[in-house]
């Protein structure tokens, strides 16, 4: 008697995946149908479904492993000595999700769950800091109310499929082994429509639009989703409804950006504020008590403050959904020059101007130090 590993073409350390393919190209290639019905071939396949049978089962193939075809005499192996495995429960174990057989595992005519939805909904940023609830019209599949489902003309019933005897699978024989498929007849249901319904035309279900209110949770992010259960399609003969996942996308805002929890905002700052140092407001999304309705908050800018200074104030930011952490709100100053100075304007400056020293400029002082030193490393060619 052969190895198993050898009838397979596998290596004694193959996993389950490997086993399979191996055994769905083996089954493949010596199917008696496939080769006229010889003898040999038939006996070939046997081998092949029996070295699968052994291999796939875990303790088996530990037994087999540990002491050979000794160890699985009277499991499937050792010369036929004990109780073979079906060749057709081995079949739809492997070749069910191609043929449509047991290994599907869909029920014979029975309630089918609906199928799940999706919904793309777009919010601002407003909506996601302080939640809101918004109503939308989602397209779905409902169960039609003349019928109840049926899919019957309302006072008649659907009959009893006579092609599957109400089972909802027929199975054929196809050679060496038979196959189980649904029934072509009947879809599967197991019964049959005689007199349809004409709100639905037969089907028990009807397509249309349904409106929801939908509750936007203070804090949610772009890509964030948001699952109502039992509000997708309808079920079939019954089944339970599938559910509706709606993915929200939060519109880029004019003033803010988001990072995290926190909120970045660049606010202008004038030029003489930022050397004399100020207040100024700064707008903020509504939330606190120290921000008034216009949604504006007063920041202090440090005297000498630079472009790009950040000054971070503290809670401003977007809540937190599973906790009560909040962000802060990251104000960027953007010192602005001040443009169409009128004579006297430019007088002032240049007198202004004049006044600098260096520890006015130490940006400048040390910028000017280190290009300096760059020119006069440069070699000049001759």
């Amino acid at each position: 008697m052969r190895d198993y590993y050898e009838v397979l073409g596998v290596e004694r350390g193959s996993d389950a995946g490997e086993l399979k393919a191996a055994f769905r190209k083996m089954a493949m290639e010596h199917h008696p149908d496939r080769n006229g019905g010889r003898e040999d071939s038939e006996a070939r396949f046997k081998e092949i479904n029996e070295a699968y049978s052994i291999l796939s089962d875990v303790q088996k193939r530990a037994a087999y492993d540990r002491f050979g075809h000794a160890g699985v005499n009277g499991q499937g192996g050792g010369g036929g000595g004990g109780q073979f495995h079906d060749v057709h429960d081995i079949f739809n174990e492997v070749f069910g999700d191609i043929f449509g057989g047991r290994g599907g595992g869909r029920q014979r005519g029975g309630p089918a769950r609906g199928a799940d939805l999706r919904f793309d909904l777009e919010i601002n940023l407003e909506q996601a800091f302080a939640g809101s609830d918004v109503e939308i019209a989602v397209p779905a599949t409902l169960t039609c109310e003349p019928c109840e489902g049926t899919g019957a003309k309302p006072g008649t019933s659907p009959v009893q499929c006579t092609t599957c005897n109400g089972q909802g699978r027929v199975r054929a024989s196809q050679g060496f082994f038979s196959i189980e498929r649904a029934c072509p007849r009947c879809g599967g249901a197991g019964q049959i429509v005689s007199d349809p319904c004409t709100a639905c035309r037969g089907h028990g279900q009807v397509r249309t639009e349904r409106t929801l209110s939908v509750r936007i949770p203070a804090g949610v992010d772009d890509g964030s989703r948001i699952r109502l259960s039992g509000e997708g399609d309808a079920g079939m003969r019954g089944g339970p409804r599938g559910d509706l996942y709606i993915f929200l996308s939060v519109v880029p805002h004019d003033l803010f950006e988001r990072d995290g929890l926190d909120l970045l905002c660049t606010v202008p700052v004038p030029m003489s504020t930022a050397a004399l140092g100020g207040d100024i407001d700064a707008p903020c999304l509504m939330g606190g008590e120290d921000c008034d309705g216009e949604c504006k908050i007063s920041v202090k800018v440090p005297e000498g403050a630079q472009t790009g200074k950040t000054i971070r104030v503290k809670g401003r930011g977007m809540p937190s959904l599973r906790s009560r952490e909040r962000g802060d709100l990251i104000v960027e100053l953007f010192v602005e020059t001040p443009t169409k100075l009128t004579a006297r304007q430019k007088e002032l400056m240049r007198e202004l101007a004049g006044l600098y020293g260096d520890a006015q400029h130490p940006k400048a002082a040390g910028f000017t130090g280190k290009a300096k030193k760059f020119w006069d490393g440069i070699v000049k060619p001759d």
